[in-house]
């Protein structure tokens, strides 16, 4: 929080010290005088003067008075009481938390008041909120009372200075000043070191920076003395550049150098002397308004230029602004002081400065003569008058506690003369009678105004009267006194004088005069003196001849348009006094009121003919007949209704294209009486019954072609009439269409093969086919010059290749080649060059593929497929050898095509490995090329497994290569060790290579056995060489002696320890069955449904964990209900257990169908449950 100004003031306003003239200015008290010093606080209301420059504050600081006026009261202002409670003054110490509390009564509010709490003169708190500055609003429903507080949370020294709470509620307005004084705290001794007081208490956290006065309180163990000579740090400190404070501290070992800055600052500083200026202006002057005030400075240097400031703005010399010279001081004398003058003030020397603030005192305005009670009658003239103590002083006159508006319009003026003040009021009412009072700054006088009526006499009264409509009507009466003003009335409304109307008032007089009658004259008219409870009265009655207003219409020719099915409200102005009987006719029937569709209705000065549902029945013309005592009068109106056209007929679709077609229609037979605009179209899917707007601007024609339809989809399309009215029905659909394309040229057409009387061409379907479809192609050719094109292929070709024949040797033909469908036929495609019909010899090539260049491996059992290509023409001849001699055809299937040669062996064995050759001749060019099948298979056991040596924990191993390898690489070998007792095998290496191998880290004690297996390309050896004997490992330097022993014999059969149970399952929830073996050797698990073996069922998943046996069934249907088995069996025996499975919740014949369930099982499901339904 910034420190603000320190106002001397004090909460009661009370002066304490009256040493000083109201002229003197008052020096700057020091901080332990405030409380010794008078302090003053004085609320001025004073909307006319506006402070420049300055926030609107009313408080001032001064001197008080003399010595003369020290038993005289201070007139204050009458200022509203709105606090109930107002906050005290106040005294706590550094770091401590206070709260003031101001209460309002809300009894005579009507909403809550405004509160804000001020520091000084002028700073608002209510934006210094936050962390040590909180403001809280509460209000007491039972008692009515709004409380407001102000929280200061950890103090700290620039909180102490005045204070202000102001309260505003509409034109009430209350204020309370109060003091806090904030203290340091007392310490036991001021000899502490510095540089251990700052250290930081918390490091980084909110307080830092701050004294740890909780560490100079804790209790210290007394230390041994030091010799080191005391050093005066803060000596050197002050001493010192504020760029060396980081080093110093450093030195001594201040760690909190955040704390030390803020202590540093507020160590006070020597003040150094003014150089322009020998004596300053002092802190704050005060003058009475009216009075005269002298601003001094003394300056160093005479020759100094000086200029007086007012807020901010230069002052220059005037009879309101003097300045003197007298010796080395300057003097500033402001005359007739006012509120105007209010504001700071400063002098500038040079490029030093100095600021003084002038408060002016505004004095009470006294009443000295008060004003005397009236009493009158009505319009007389009243006066008012009172007396103050001051010229040009400001009143306030009040009616009954409400201000007097002395406006412009304002019955009311108010004059002023000298020091007397009038009220007057020049045509007195009896409104005006009330308590007035005059209000000063320094009192309040009142007196009351009576104001009565003089008695009334009617000399001569109001005449009723008949008139004419157009006639001048004329009321006149007669009444006294005759300066009594009145008002008229018409049927109760006041009645204002205008063009028409004229109110005359000749002394006794009263006259209402209106130029031309009409039938809203017509009523009863009062006359009523104002301020008397008296009325005159009569009535006056209006005739007029009937009449129909078809003119007010504006219609055509009286003619009125209506669509058809909308509602007719037709509604003519009428008039006539006294009120006409209207009929209404069509031709020679007569409209009731009671009419079902049509009606007609008369109310007031209008006639009204109403057609619920207008139909084209409803043209013509209609008579409106009018009859009063007046007259008769007639008019008439035609009716023309307009409707909607009829809907086309269903238009035609004479072509249709692959997104196209075109139609055409003819207009409506009836245009609902308005001309056709144009048309809108739709179409949609024949088998959708969503239609699609195909034009959103009409259309003039009748013909459209619709574009953007999918090929091959059939199409309906409809039409709609379009008029002023609207839009018609839509037309019935047209046939529907299919639009269809033919398709894209054929690609790619090339001559594949050419003979002495044959040409073979081949291409590729077109690229777009179409909704249409590929029916086939057809092929045409002719003679190179001619145009005549011969169809080679009767029947249309499905294929995609075509040989022509019954060509002659040696001509040149052109080919071309069209796509039909349902469409028609697509554009040719024509090969670019002339083909000669002659054949060419080729020699032969084998095109021997990448991966049959190297050796061709396969395992024994695997299919064995090689496609050879070759080229060649005419066809080649292809033979194939096999290590030289022929191949065996029983063993290995050859198939040739005029392009390739295929070699297929359905399961290949070993003997199917070797070089084949392969022979391609074309008369006496030929080709050859070998292929390298190796057909491969697993390998034998390694040979005679020995064990070579035991010593410590190993064991060294030799062997022999297998004697079959499988006609592959041997590529490795598997060792694995089992122990005697358990006979459980373990791998010791895998892609072992060579034939000896030293295992190590045996267990001593036990005895292993070894074996061995062989590896290549295609696995491990189905079976493995074991030692013949075993290894014992003994501790090395000892024998162990054996003794001779049974083994125990823990063989069983299969036996289950725990069965299976029946159980019964939810159709589509998965279920289980569990049950427990015990068997050695480890047995194996079968299990059946119905006395059948579940075998690779997706369904069944089968599991076994230590002898728990268990079958999940996923999803089972009734179909899987039955009879389920476990059976376990070993070398020893076998067992089984049985359970029954019901499924609840079964399916349908459908459903089981849906499932993929077989026939016959689902015959054989759905006859058990109808067995057991019936049991």
């Amino acid at each position: 929080m910034p420190e603000p100004t320190r106002k001397d003031e004090t909460a009661n306003g009370r002066p304490e010290d009256d040493d000083a003239a109201a002229t003197t200015p008052s020096p700057t008290p020091r901080a332990e005088d405030v409380n010794s010093l008078k302090k003053l606080s004085i609320e001025l209301p004073n909307d006319s003067v506006p402070a420049t420059g300055r926030k609107d504050s009313v408080w001032s600081l001064g001197d008080g008075q003399g010595p003369d006026d020290l038993e005289k009261p201070i007139d204050t202002p009458p200022r509203s009481t709105l606090l109930i409670e107002s906050p005290q003054s106040a005294v706590i110490l550094v770091g401590g938390d206070i709260t003031f509390v101001a209460k309002v009564e809300a009894k005579d509010l009507l909403r809550k008041p405004t509160v804000k709490w001020f520091k000084g003169k002028w700073m608002d708190l209510a934006s210094k909120t936050g962390k040590h500055l909180q403001l809280k609003e509460t209000f007491d429903r039972l008692t009515k009372i709004h409380t407001f507080e102000m929280h200061i949370v950890k103090a700290k020294d620039n909180y102490a200075g005045n204070y202000r709470c102001e309260v505003t509620y509409k034109d009430k307005f209350d204020s309370c000043s109060f003091d806090l004084e904030v203290k340091e705290a007392e310490q036991g001794s001021q000899n502490i070191d510095i540089r251990s007081a700052f250290k930081r208490s918390s490091e980084g956290q909110e307080d830092a920076g701050e004294l740890d006065f909780s560490g100079l309180l804790k209790h210290r163990e007394p230390k041994p003395e030091d010799d080191t000579p005391e050093v005066d740090v803060w000596d050197i400190l002050k001493n010192a550049r504020p760029d060396q404070y980081e080093k110093i501290a450093f030195t001594y070992g201040i760690t909190d150098l955040r704390g030390l800055l803020r202590r540093m600052k507020k160590i006070p500083k020597e003040v150094k002397k003014s150089e322009a200026f020998a004596k300053k202006l002092d802190p704050a002057y005060q003058a009475d308004k009216g009075g005269k005030i002298r601003l001094v400075v003394d300056l160093a240097d005479p020759t100094v230029d000086l200029k007086w400031y007012k807020n901010g703005q230069e002052i220059r010399s005037s009879p309101k602004f003097i300045f003197e010279h007298k010796g080395t001081q300057r003097i500033m004398v402001i005359n007739n002081c006012s509120m105007n003058d209010d504001a700071a003030y400063s002098v500038a020397a040079g490029d030093e400065k100095c600021s003084t603030e002038l408060f002016v005192k505004e004095l009470p305005v006294k009443i000295v003569k008060d004003i005397e009670a009236v009493k009158t009658t009505v319009n007389e003239r009243v006066e008012l008058e009172c007396e103050v103590s001051e010229e040009g002083a400001q009143v306030k006159w009040m009616k009954n506690g409400v201000e007097v508006p002395t406006g412009v319009r304002s019955r009311y003026r108010v004059k002023c003369e000298g020091t007397k003040h009038f009220l007057v009021i020049d045509d007195a009412s009896r409104e005006d009678t009330g308590t007035y009072s005059v209000m000063a700054t320094g009192g309040t006088s009142e007196a009351h105004v009576q104001v009565d009526l003089k008695p009334l006499k009617v000399l001569r009264d109001l005449e009723d009267a008949k008139v004419l409509l157009g006639q001048p009507i004329k009321l006149q009466c007669e009444i006294s006194p005759g300066n009594v003003p009145g008002r008229w009335y018409r049927n109760g409304q006041l009645i204002q004088p205008n063009d028409r109307i004229n109110i005359v008032h000749r002394n006794r007089v009263h006259r209402l005069e209106i130029a031309a009658g009409s039938l809203h004259d017509a009523g009863d008219y009062t006359f009523v003196p104002e301020g008397y409870s008296q009325s005159l009265s009569a009535k006056i009655h209006i005739f007029d001849p009937p009449r129909v207003h078809l003119e007010s219409m504006n219609f055509p020719d009286n003619t009125v348009t209506i669509v058809a099915g909308n509602k007719l409200r037709l509604e003519i102005p009428i008039s006539g006094e006294p009120a006409p009987r209207v009929v209404w006719m069509k031709g020679e029937r007569v409209i009731l009121e009671s009419g079902n569709r049509v009606r007609a209705e008369t109310c007031g000065d209008q006639t009204s003919l109403t057609i619920d549902v207008t139909e084209r029945e409803d043209i013509g013309n209609y008579k409106i007949v009018l009859q009063n005592e007046a007259g008769e009068a007639t008019a008439s109106v035609k009716i023309k209704v307009v409707d909607i056209p009829d809907p086309p007929e269903a238009p035609l679709v004479p072509a249709v294209g692959g997104d196209w077609c075109s139609m055409i229609w003819e207009p409506p037979k009836y245009d609902g009486g308005s001309p056709i605009l144009g048309y809108f179209i739709e179409r949609k899917k024949k088998q959708s019954s969503r239609w699609m707007r195909l034009n959103f601007d009409q259309i003039k024609e009748t013909s459209f072609e619709p574009k953007k339809m999918i090929e091959g989809v059939p199409y309906e399309v409809r039409i709609f009439a379009v008029n002023a009215i609207g839009v018609s029905k839509p037309s019935e659909p047209s046939k529907a269409f299919t639009p269809l394309a033919v398709t894209s040229e054929p690609t790619m057409l090339v001559v594949d093969d050419v003979t002495d009387t044959t040409v073979t061409v081949k291409w590729r379907p077109p690229e777009t086919i179409g909704a249409a479809g590929l029916d086939g192609y057809s092929v045409e050719y002719c003679i190179e010059g001619t145009d005549d094109w011969i169809v080679s292929n009767n029947a249309l070709t499905e294929k995609t290749k075509y040989t022509i024949t019954g060509l002659t040797t040696g001509s040149k033909i052109l080919v071309r080649v069209k796509a039909i469908n349902a469409a028609g036929a697509s554009s040719p495609r024509t090969i670019q060059h002339s083909v000669l019909v002659k054949e060419v010899i080729e020699p032969p090539k084998i095109r021997v593929p990448r991966h049959l260049k190297q050796t061709y491996t396969r395992r024994v059992g695997e299919a064995v497929n090689v496609v050879v290509p070759f080229m060649g023409k005419p066809r080649p001849k292809v033979t194939w050898l096999k290590e030289g001699t022929a191949i065996d055809p029983t063993h290995v299937n050859i198939r040739n095509t005029d392009c390739d040669s295929i070699i297929f062996i359905r399961k290949a064995e070993r003997s199917h490995s070797g070089k084949y050759e392969m022979a391609v001749q074309v008369e006496n060019h030929v080709d050859t090329a070998v292929l390298d099948i190796q057909v491969v298979d697993l390998p034998g056991p390694p040979q005679c497994v020995n064990i070579e040596d035991v010593w410590g924990g190993n064991v060294a191993l030799v062997w022999t290569p297998p004697k079959d390898n499988g006609n592959a690489q041997i590529i490795g070998y598997t060792i694995q060790k089992a122990d005697k007792k358990t006979m459980e095998w373990y791998t010791c290496i895998e892609h072992y290579h060579r034939t000896c191998i030293t295992i190590p880290e045996l267990v001593v004690g036990n005895e292993y056995f070894f074996r061995i297996f062989a590896e290549n390309m295609c696995g491990l050896s189905e079976t493995a060489t074991q030692t013949k004997k075993s290894a014992l490992i003994v501790k090395e330097g000892m024998q162990l002696k054996t003794h001779d022993y049974s083994d125990h014999d823990f063989m069983e059969a299969p036996k289950f320890t725990q069965p299976l149970i029946n159980t019964f399952a939810i159709a589509g929830y998965n279920a289980t069955l569990n049950c427990s073996v015990r068997a050695n050797p480890r047995a194996k698990v079968i299990w059946m449904k119905n006395k059948m073996a579940i075998l690779d069922d997706p369904r069944y998943r089968m599991f076994s964990n230590q002898g728990v046996c268990t079958l999940e069934i996923r999803k089972p249907s009734p179909y899987d209900g039955g009879m389920y088995t476990c059976k376990a069996i070993n070398d020893l025996g076998e067992a089984q257990v049985d359970c029954k499975l019901e499924v609840k919740g079964g399916f349908t014949f459908y459903e089981l169908m849906k499932r993929g369930v077989p026939l016959h099982l689902i015959d054989k499901y759905m006859n058990e449950k109808t067995v057991e339904q019936e049991k």
